[in-house]
């Protein structure tokens, strides 16, 4: 019987068979391949959901996507987060706590090396206007929406966005995610945390990814807060490559080339052919290469 991963603990995988969750362990024939959130997989034994029941995953059904992060940018070593997803949905307060450009970038070459679409959810336009932080990625064409608090009808759009989709909400703590989870699903009950006045960054409430379904289609899968988010594990090209009107340009750079550097055909060829459209697409285009390369580094961890 085929499954939907909807939870991971501590070797029990809890899956979503015909409208009923069932727990499972992973079969011993699988070796030591990772299950997570997202995963589609064959179940065998007990699967009727009852308490106290355990049900045997007998196998995983090939990836369509898998979103990844390496602890450190110079660590190689990835870790899958969540599979099978077709959106991101980069959740950022645009006040309290700050926007943060260089983990949104992070978020976004991720998205880019997965082949999965992201979408800016920007919160707390109560609190302070977007259109800074729109400039910044509205060269990248990147999607975005913006909510204010009481939410009321403005998440009739948000739902739109996420019906018949498996959508992964990341961000950093404080910004608004499980409130947001909260009010799409009432009866989610995703701790809601709050932030450091100390700080000023969010306090850690979600400590797992966990996939939640939609009334209207579709499911969202949050995360917990992240404080890093390495790209040790994504080649350059990978990033390159979301930004087609320069596949031609690239072609005449010298073997090696960094894209970052002095040289670069980037260069030259939007003097020619761009313009101030083109010009902010390189900037936007090397910000990602050198968050990549942790030249732009992060802002600090939190404690």
């Amino acid at each position: 019987m085929d499954g939907f991963v909807i939870g991971v603990d501590r070797g029990r995988y809890r899956s979503w068979v015909d409208g009923r969750t069932v727990t499972a362990m992973k079969a011993r024939e699988l070796g030591r391949g990772s299950i997570v959130v997202g995963d589609r997989v064959s179940l065998a034994g007990d699967v009727s959901g009852r308490p106290d029941t355990l049900a045997r995953v007998v196998r995983v059904r090939p990836r369509t996507s898998v979103l990844r992060r390496s602890a450190e940018d110079d660590d190689p070593t990835e870790r899958v987060i969540v599979a099978n997803a077709d959106q991101l949905v980069i959740v950022t307060a645009l006040a309290d706590p700050e926007p943060r450009p260089r983990l949104i970038d992070r978020f976004l070459v991720a998205a880019f090396d997965a082949g999965i679409e992201p979408l800016l959810c920007l919160t707390k336009a109560d609190l302070a206007a977007p259109d800074a932080l729109i400039a910044i990625y509205e060269p990248l064409g990147i999607r975005w929406i913006t909510l204010s608090r009481p939410f009321g009808g403005q998440l009739d759009e948000l739902r739109t966005l996420l019906a018949d989709r498996i959508s992964v909400l990341v961000g950093h703590s404080g910004v608004g995610k499980s409130t947001l989870v909260n009010a799409l699903l009432p009866d989610a009950d995703r701790a809601v945390g709050s932030v450091s006045p100390v700080t000023g960054r969010g306090r850690h409430t979600s400590s797992s990814a966990v996939a939640l379904q939609l009334a209207d289609g579709g499911w969202i899968v949050d995360t917990p807060g992240l404080r890093s988010f390495g790209l040790g594990h994504i080649a350059a090209d990978k990033v390159v490559s979301a930004f087609e009107e320069f596949a031609d340009a690239i072609e005449g750079c010298p073997p090696g080339c960094s894209h970052l550097d002095a040289g670069c055909c980037l260069d030259e060829w939007v003097a020619e052919h761009g313009g101030p459209a083109a010009a902010a697409r390189l900037d936007s285009l090397r910000r990602l290469l050198r968050s990549r390369e942790g030249l732009d580094p992060a802002e600090p961890s939190e404690p």
